[in-house]
């Protein structure tokens, strides 16, 4: 018997505040760090934006003889190639990760969705009811912020609250954090978070362009990528000449 797999989604109705990112940073921290085995559905329609990042990635490994020394040494050492991402339209979702993993030779531990960044967006509520576990980027700017929990006040209304959908929690969590920002102005948004009964997460996320970093000419250390994970020290290793394949 298979394991139960977890559907998780970094979701938000306001564009720009890491939901993609963190899909990706998650994913490969827990695919390549942890031993856990995941998937990514990406259905950001029509951009695909994951599925185009694992190309970048594959051209530049395969086009570079340092990244795919990087790649050959982790992949052997795994035991197993990257994590699949799938394309999916977000109606269909659901449908196409139960049937990846009623066809998968092996058990995974999470499947994490990319969802466009609105809920008007076709199917995406379908999709969220489908979730366990809902996990919202918030930013102390106040349109952002507004928007951020609109939308977690929908979703938790709506799914978590209602015993027929899979939900079980949407969490919120401090993201793009300026040092430089006063506490007091987080203690406020804090209380209206709390006012609204919303489940907030300890945690702060910095705001630093190491969020943007890919594989790149210049070798210097990996940060978003679906193919290494972040942060990861690069060490010199003997080379593998074989064309690299992802997947």
């Amino acid at each position: 018997m298979k394991k139960e797999t977890l559907y998780v989604a970094f979701s938000t109705q306001k564009g720009g505040v890491g939901k993609t990112t963190f899909t990706v940073l998650v994913a490969s921290y827990l695919y390549y760090l942890k031993g856990y085995n995941v998937a990514v559905m990406d259905c950001d329609y029509p951009q695909h934006s994951i599925s185009a990042m694992r190309k970048r990635d594959a051209e530049q490994v395969n086009g570079d003889d340092y990244y795919k020394q990087l790649a050959f040494h982790q992949f052997k050492a795994l035991g197993k190639k990257a994590y699949p991402v799938l394309c999916s339209s977000p109606d269909e979702a659901i449908k196409t990760a139960d049937e990846y993993l009623a066809s998968a030779g092996s058990d995974y531990d999470v499947v994490f969705f990319d969802l466009p960044g609105t809920v008007n967006s076709e199917g995406v509520i379908h999709s969220l009811s489908g979730m366990d576990y809902i996990f919202t980027p918030i930013a102390a700017d106040r349109v952002v912020l507004e928007s951020s929990l609109s939308f977690a006040v929908a979703i938790h209304k709506l799914l978590v609250k209602n015993e027929a959908c899979r939900l079980k929690g949407l969490y919120l969590f401090w993201n793009m954090v300026d040092g430089r920002e006063k506490t007091d102005l987080y203690t406020l948004y804090e209380q209206t978070i709390g006012e609204l009964e919303l489940p907030l997460m300890k945690v702060f996320i910095p705001d630093t362009k190491r969020f943007k970093k890919e594989l790149d000419a210049q070798r210097k250390t990996v940060f978003r990528s679906t193919l290494f994970p972040a942060g990861k020290s690069t060490q010199s290793s003997p080379l593998n000449s074989e064309q690299f394949d992802p997947c």
